[in-house]
């Protein structure tokens, strides 16, 4: 089988897997959650997967595992599992940061990133349980950089950064028993796939690795 349609069936893969986990967050009931719980773990290995075909860079794949890791231990409904997992999903972020480089961002939209993490600081820290403030506090603002930076990349990382910021909140503010939108997990996993599929687009097309289809590759490093 050719890296092309590797790429492609693991692309068809990944998005059956999106689409199961995402009704099933929809539905009530006990096969509902049977089926999140299944589908869940499956869609950072797809995704790695999928751009691993493609030549992504390592560091874009450690992302994605380390998302992975920190889907699987938030299905765990205990203060430190959501501690290890919040920790992956920092290492994660780290690997982003790493991957943009010195891109040029503007420092406009810099400004109005530390506006709203002061404003949501303000808000959420108060309401959270004393021992995640500190932890909380230090990885809102690691999120909150890799967000920024992803601008770097362009429109589509860019967005996906905004997106990751935006689920990452949702889940805090459900911890910090805020007002949350309605069905809040399917959200919360909607702007999270959203996220880490843009940022991964955008990472591959800055290093010039082809859609699937087109042909050729880039090595990793």
């Amino acid at each position: 089988m050719t890296r092309e349609r590797a790429a492609r069936l693991l692309l068809f893969a990944y998005a059956l897997a999106v689409l199961t986990d995402l009704s099933a967050l929809l539905v009530h009931g006990h096969t509902a959650q049977t089926l999140h719980a299944v589908a869940k773990p499956l869609l950072m290995p797809l995704l790695a997967a999928q751009v691993y075909a493609r030549g992504a860079p390592r560091l874009l794949i450690a992302a994605l595992l380390f998302g992975w890791g920190g889907d699987t231990l938030l299905l765990i409904d205990a203060d430190p599992a959501f501690l290890a997992g919040m920790a992956l999903f920092a290492a994660g972020h780290v690997c982003y940061l790493v991957l943009f480089g010195r891109g040029r961002t503007n420092p406009y939209l810099g400004a109005g990133y530390a506006v709203a993490l002061a404003a949501t600081a303000a808000v959420l820290l108060p309401a959270l349980p004393a021992g995640l403030r500190i932890p909380v506090a230090g990885y809102s603002l690691l999120l909150t950089a890799m967000a920024y930076r992803a601008s770097g990349l362009g429109l589509r990382a860019g967005l996906g950064g905004a997106l990751f910021l935006v689920s990452d909140t949702l889940i805090a503010t459900g911890i910090a028993d805020l007002p949350q939108p309605p069905v809040p997990g399917f959200w919360v996993m909607a702007t999270y796939l959203a996220a880490q599929s843009l940022l991964a687009s955008g990472v591959l097309r800055s290093w010039g690795a082809p859609a699937p289809g087109y042909g050729g590759s880039r090595t990793s490093v």
